[in-house]
């Protein structure tokens, strides 16, 4: 390889997983070269080209980068507690969420920015390369800001989730105009995209579709909340308003589904349903029918949901396992799920999406000449031991945007 950055020759690749579908999403006996913060080339080992570079993969398997499309890490405190009593019975509700937002916006800035860089190193450390997070925990105009504001540093997409929970102390009908009104107006520079809770206990259609409208008028990408504690409204209002994704989707109905896969009319952009096998087993909810909706047509991904009292993980491998062991996916429809399906989830599957500071990147959740660098070798020979052996810690080694992290 020639050029101005030093090439680099992973060489020696049991299986490669490029999720690409020229050349069939795997490779095996395969080679990889990095150069600079992008993929140069993928093929047959072989057949490599020379590097500046080699470092011998010795018949490990080399994945991208978990792609997280779904987290809540902007937050401090604990809900332990609330976790201790729905393992003995006591059901979900979407108030819980109160308590966080209580001791975020007693936390100082300092606090919330060493919970989100520990949080995210640690997800760094089990593979994650991408990770969108979400406002939520401030629910105010100076709270959200702030929260905004801390996510930009760590994260790679900044969703606005004023449209979390009411707060105790507020009108329904006065906090959804200030969401939708100041809130927005203040966040909205900081943010690529809109989030709602669409559920009891929380946002109901006619709040949602607010959120949505006012998402869409100010050009924000839209995302939802949607069919976690029962069947609701969610997933149709998610697809009519031409939202990223619709996230939880537990409780489904056919013309959900339908409504889903219908919505990927010749590969054009849809509504990915995202689900979050951790966050099920928390709750103690029904997982969601994965297996239904891959079979209908729909785009699924698979995400984390890390947050402090539904699903305080961020490993991404757990989540992978689960749908693999307890959710019908195969190992790689889950490994695409929770890599390629989650970029889709964000936008972030094509060449030229924004980061959270405006600059222009390369395709992620994919492993092809031109895409960003960010892969994760597994200390194993193939991904299938991502279910194999669950709950061991497989990552091997970490590189992101062409820097070797891990």
């Amino acid at each position: 390889m020639t050029g101005t950055q030093e090439s680099v020759l992973l060489d020696g690749i049991s299986e490669l997983t490029t999720n690409d579908e020229a050349n069939g999403g795997r490779v095996t006996d395969a080679a990889l070269v990095i150069e600079g913060d992008r993929i140069a080339w993928v093929g047959a080992a072989g057949t490599a080209p020379a590097a500046d570079r080699k470092i011998a993969v010795d018949g490990r398997a080399v994945l991208p980068g978990w792609v997280d499309s779904h987290t809540h890490m902007v937050f401090a405190g604990d809900r332990t507690a609330e976790f201790e009593a729905r393992m003995a019975g006591q059901p979900y509700s979407a108030g819980g969420i109160n308590v966080t937002v209580q001791a975020t916006r007693a936390a100082s800035d300092s606090d919330l920015e060493a919970n989100i860089e520990r949080l995210v190193a640690e997800a760094r450390r089990g593979g994650t390369t991408t990770i969108e997070t979400k406002t939520g925990y401030g629910l105010t105009v100076v709270d959200e800001v702030r929260a905004a504001h801390v996510a930009r540093r760590y994260a790679d997409a900044v969703t606005f989730l004023g449209a979390h929970v009411v707060p105790e102390d507020q009108d329904p009908v006065d906090y959804l105009e200030l969401v939708t009104g100041a809130m927005l107006d203040a966040v909205a520079p900081l943010v690529s995209a809109v989030d709602a809770f669409c559920e009891t206990g929380a946002f109901d259609e006619s709040a949602t579709r607010r959120v949505l409208e006012t998402a869409r008028a100010r050009g924000l990408a839209r995302r939802l909340h949607g069919n976690q504690l029962g069947h609701g409204p969610g997933v149709q209002l998610a697809v009519e308003y031409g939202a990223l994704s619709v996230d939880h989707v537990g409780f489904l109905a056919d013309d959900d589904i339908d409504a889903l896969a219908s919505s990927w009319v010749e590969g054009m952009r849809g509504t990915v349903a995202t689900v979050l096998p951790a966050c099920d087993l928390s709750t103690k909810m029904p997982l969601a029918p994965a297996r239904r909706l891959l079979d209908a047509g729909a785009v699924v991904a698979i995400a984390s949901n890390c947050n402090p009292g539904t699903s305080f993980t961020t490993s991404m491998a757990f989540c992978v396992a689960t749908a693999v062991l307890q959710m019908g996916m195969s190992v790689r429809e889950a490994v695409r799920a929770a890599t390629l399906g989650g970029a889709i989830a964000l936008g972030m599957h094509t060449d030229g999406w924004l980061d959270p500071r405006g600059a222009p990147q390369l395709a992620v959740g994919v492993l092809r000449a031109g895409a960003r660098a960010d892969l994760q070798i597994l200390d194993a020979p193939s991904v299938a031991h991502l279910a194999y052996r669950p709950a061991v810690p497989l990552t091997h080694a970490v590189w992101k945007a062409g820097i070797r992290e891990i």
